[in-house]
């Protein structure tokens, strides 16, 4: 089994690589064109830009991709190929048509939308107009991405992860396009950029035409508002309490949203620069895993695999503490020398990557809790269980507001994203203590073995890291090629120091990629 997951999830994690990494570029040519703390331009964007990418992880990557895989993978393996073509043609057709009048409403309720959200920019004119504008341009990004994630999740069922993985880079090229061509000639040079979001959802919806035309897939929209397509329903049915659970940490992300628009200039765009970099370990390892494992763990439970799929979880679950534990120790120590290397460019000032690097240190605190819930959510996803992971979400979001109302006054923006960090850990400790108490997921042995060794290894890694990299000062200093060079210096010792000491400790990576009986199932 592992191999051809570990293999998946490699090239799922290859392809969100290069999306982190087109990413990081685009976020570095805005730090320059528009900076953080320095004007009104930054926070309207960001603010603009978040509103429709809250609602795509819901509607899309969130609530509507739990739903739909594992229904279509029941109806894959269980239904002809016609009956399984008449599902995703009809579940096109209303999504569509749902996605249409969804996004209407928000073109046209845009400066409602930011009053609610962002209500502490009423106090400033020019920065509430500003946002209201980029808002009418990114809101309908929110229907061509939903149709995307739908075409993500047919290939991904059919085992194609690459042409799915690949797609956010083409966002992050039509903005650094818009950035670089369309800017220049326009009065307002962040609106270039909210166009940039319009014409990245046209390239990546019509990018997945040839792939779905692959597999015989490519879906012809039905509506018929008489017919009840049942297996429509079924997943509209599981979406609804999904659109929750999946979605805390975006939700969590708008509440602080909120509170940071209250706060002084530059609090919205410090939170988004220092969760950018935090998302890269967690998109380039957690999202490809959680991706993977997802239809996977469906074709198990549709087979009635019940020590199959607790063994999945399993290999996943180990995995996740490989990778985590040492990352967040490594973007606690290297927050200021990466936000500088990345960011520290144009407007993007000495204080804003001061700012920015606290609240990345407290974001890389949760960055366990994060993954582990794009490992643990869908063993109740793919089972078709969304109400246990809403409420679970409620008891977090609760949890996240009121650290946040009780840490933003004392910590400023800091305290919104350590907010954020704690609820991660609650909402995932609540999903394994959920899925252990119903039995679906029984450990296997050498846990506390298993962690300890991992936890020393990061223990050293990062003694090794604080004491080479140096103070803040000494890299906000230094010439920009030679900040990458270091940066990258420091990387692979950190990478070589903890893959040497951990192996030295007696992990054996090898282990994980062993078939059924000796520590993870068979694959299909």
């Amino acid at each position: 089994m592992s191999r051809k997951l570990l293999k998946s999830t490699a090239v799922t994690g290859g392809m969100t690589l290069l999306s982190r990494i087109s990413g990081l570029i685009r976020d570095m040519l805005f730090a320059s064109l528009i900076g953080a703390g320095t004007g009104v331009a930054a926070d309207a964007f960001y603010v603009a830009f978040r509103i429709p990418n809250f609602l795509r992880r819901i509607f899309g990557e969130g609530a509507f991709s739990q739903s739909f895989v594992p229904v279509f993978a029941e109806y894959k393996a269980k239904y002809t190929a016609a009956e399984t073509r008449a599902f995703v043609d009809h579940m096109t057709g209303i999504l569509g048509a749902i996605l249409f009048g969804v996004t209407l409403m928000g073109v046209f309720a845009a400066p409602i939308l930011v009053m609610v959200l962002a209500p502490g920019f009423l106090d400033e004119p020019h920065k509430y107009g500003l946002t209201v504008q980029m808002l009418r341009i990114t809101f309908p990004y929110l229907f061509f991405v939903s149709l995307v994630a739908m075409a993500a999740g047919i290939l991904n069922t059919y085992g194609r992860f690459g042409a799915a993985a690949f797609t956010p880079v083409l966002l992050n090229l039509s903005m650094i396009g818009a950035a670089v061509w369309l800017a220049p000639h326009m009065d307002e040079p962040v609106l270039a950029l909210a166009w940039g979001v319009f014409i990245a959802g046209v390239t990546q919806l019509l990018f997945q035409i040839p792939f779905l035309r692959g597999i015989k897939m490519l879906p012809r929209p039905r509506l018929h508002v008489r017919e009840r397509h049942h297996g429509v329903m079924r997943v509209f049915r599981l979406m609804l309490p999904a659109i929750f659970g999946v979605s805390v940490a975006q939700i969590n992300m708008l509440v602080n949203t909120l509170l940071a628009s209250f706060l002084v200039t530059g609090s919205v765009s410090w939170l988004y620069y220092s969760d950018r970099l935090m998302e890269f370990p967690l998109g380039v390892f957690g999202i490809a895993l959680a991706t993977v494992i997802l239809p996977s763990l469906a074709r198990r439970h549709a087979r009635n695999s019940h020590d199959e799929f607790s063994h999945l979880l399993d290999w996943g679950l180990r995995w996740v503490f490989l990778i985590a534990v040492p990352a967040s120790v490594a973007l606690v120590i290297l927050s200021a020398p990466l936000l500088t290397t990345f960011f520290h460019f144009g407007a993007f000032g000495a204080n804003d990557v001061r700012m920015s690097a606290n609240a990345l240190m407290a974001f890389s605190f949760g960055l366990l809790g994060f993954i582990l819930i794009k490992v643990l959510a869908p063993g109740f996803y793919a089972r078709q269980d969304t109400k246990t992971p809403m409420r679970v979400g409620v008891i977090a979001l609760v949890v996240n507001i009121l650290l946040s109302l009780a840490l933003v006054m004392p910590l400023k923006h800091v305290g919104l994203a350590l907010a954020i960090s704690l609820s991660a850990f609650v909402n995932a400790g609540m999903l394994f203590f959920m899925l252990r108490r119903h039995n679906v997921y029984r450990p296997l042995p050498g846990w506390r073995l298993f962690l300890a060794r991992i936890v020393l290894a990061s223990v050293v890694m990062g003694a090794v890291l604080y004491w080479g990299t140096g103070d803040m000062d000494s890299w906000l200093t230094t010439p920009a090629l030679q900040r990458a060079y270091r940066l990258s210096i420091w990387v692979t010792v950190g990478v070589a120091v903890y893959l040497l000491t951990v192996m030295a400790f007696g992990v054996r990576l090898a282990q994980l990629l062993l078939k059924k009986g000796q520590g993870t199932p068979t694959d299909d």
